[in-house]
């Protein structure tokens, strides 16, 4: 997915749980809906009925309540907290999960856990709080505050639809949790907690120093990455079979739920909005609409990634042919990002400055586009500070760190993320482009409305890198044969 550079600069805070709208309870009658002030005795209020609460504690018995949790995520989550202990001792931290947005009304997305709290505790559950006691630097202590989930006997079972088992299933409570979590990490329900820490609002030196700690992937959050990257090029096949189909009139909204449903049935589901930009549309960096026709002529950008179970998201993109095969104006733009990414990848090593990846890019690119006559003054004009002509058509940047979040690490200090050179254990991605918008009158006609992106996941590793994604083919040929 394309990097916006001014986001990296200038991060904007996520919003905390506090920012969100609480999620009320359903009424427990025949439907959800307006609550009247003298309700009609033909709709009672259950939660309000005596005989029914009572009735409805008697006669249950015991779901399966075991928390699940992936492999390894406990351990891992372990040693995430001694890390950040370590980082900043002689403080209280709380940090929390979040809460699931409003979509519409009494309606709400699916929960998504806040990144850096999942990191710390291996746990997907809502409206948590971490509390983490780094003073005794010796033996920090780590409570992890979890909401009761309502059971028989407790009204809420039929009357709570945020977690009353009736609505939502059988939920573990705390101690399965704890059971499940262990490794040192105390869980308590959340009425323990303290309600100056409830929002678990961090300041910006814990959000600083959880988006450092996390640029170095250990051993298992590189398991999920690559995990995350293999299902991803499985989806791209998935989505390439469909490709017919799409010209036949599913058009990219076609191709896009191919991927979508792909991703939810093999992970958690897409690490972020799929984009399926076909002709025209390739050339927007953020097609995420994917409302348009695939013609047969065009070519079709795809960029797209699985979420695994455990949260970690691949970002994988290629621009292939619709019906098989390249034009030669598509080639032509093709062949030099190729040749960019080729160069991008080159210089991501150990010790190699976070820019150099992207410099090495835009080099290729800006010669390139020189050699096609497109740049109205000279290369090293157009690669200068003042200049970047070039970048007309590739306003974004050519890389991000990945994990947890599609563009990891984000509230890193520029000291830390662009300033800094790569290490082995961090991930990232290379993904040059080319966008000429049909509108673009800067560009000859054959140009216009062709767009390619070519992205990679890479590993840093002590001898250089390790692209996850290279089951891919990067140039035109090796994909036009993939396809087939």
């Amino acid at each position: 997915m394309t990097d916006t550079e001014q986001t990296l600069r200038t991060p904007t805070p996520t919003p905390t749980p506090g920012d969100s709208a609480e999620r009320p309870a359903a009424p427990a009658g025949p439907a959800s809906g307006p609550v009247a002030e003298e309700p009609d005795p033909r709709m009672p209020r259950l939660a309000a009925m005596p005989a029914f609460v009572a009735y409805m504690g008697q006669g249950w018995g015991t779901p399966d309540r075991t928390a699940q949790v992936v492999p390894g995520a406990a351990k891992a989550a372990a040693e995430h907290r001694a890390r950040l202990a370590a980082e900043l001792p002689g403080r209280t931290i709380a940090v929390a999960s979040g809460r699931a947005s409003v979509r519409s009304n009494d309606t709400f997305y699916d929960f998504r856990p806040d990144s850096d709290f999942y990191w710390l505790t291996g746990c997907p559950v809502e409206n948590a709080v971490l509390v983490m006691d780094t003073r005794a630097a010796k033996d920090p202590r780590s409570v992890l505050y979890l909401p009761r989930p309502a059971q028989p006997g407790d009204p809420g079972f039929f009357a709570d639809a945020q977690y009353g088992e009736l609505w939502v299933g059988a939920a573990p409570g705390p101690r399965d949790w704890a059971r499940a979590l262990g490794h040192g990490l105390e869980v308590r329900p959340l009425e323990d907690l303290d309600p100056a820490l409830a929002e678990g609002n961090r300041d910006a030196q814990v959000a600083r120093t959880l988006a450092e700690l996390r640029m170095i992937k250990d051993d298992w959050e590189i398991a999920q990455l690559r995990t995350a990257v293999d299902c991803t090029v499985e989806g791209f096949a998935a989505v390439v079979r469909e490709f017919p189909t799409a010209v036949a009139g599913g058009g990219e909204r076609w191709l896009q739920g191919t991927f979508d449903r792909y991703a939810r049935t093999y992970g958690n589901g897409p690490g972020y909005a799929s984009i399926v930009g076909s002709g025209r549309h390739a050339a927007t960096l953020h097609w995420v609409r994917c409302d348009g026709p695939v013609g047969e002529e065009e070519a079709v950008l795809l960029d797209m990634g699985v979420e695994t179970h455990s949260y970690y998201t691949a970002d994988v993109t290629r621009t292939f042919p619709a019906t098989g095969r390249f034009s030669p104006a598509q080639r032509q733009v093709h062949d030099l990002v190729e040749r960019a990414h080729r160069a991008g990848l080159a210089a991501v090593r150990p010790g190699q400055d976070f820019a150099d990846f992207h410099t090495a890019a835009m080099d290729v690119i800006a010669h390139g586009l020189h050699d096609w006559g497109l740049l109205p003054v000279s290369v090293d004009e157009a690669l200068s500070p003042e200049g970047q002509h070039h970048r007309r058509w590739l306003v974004c940047g050519v890389g991000h760190h990945l994990g947890l979040d599609v563009h990891d690490c984000a509230r890193s200090s520029y000291e830390a993320y662009q300033g800094a050179p790569l290490a082995p254990g961090m991930v990232l991605t290379v993904e040059p482009g080319l966008y000429f918008h049909s509108h673009d009158l800067a560009v000859p006609p054959e140009l216009r409305g062709i767009g390619v992106r070519i992205e990679d996941d890479v590993l840093v590793t002590p001898e250089g890198a390790d692209v996850l994604s290279d089951a891919l083919p990067l140039d035109a040929r090796g994909l036009e044969n993939w396809m087939r």
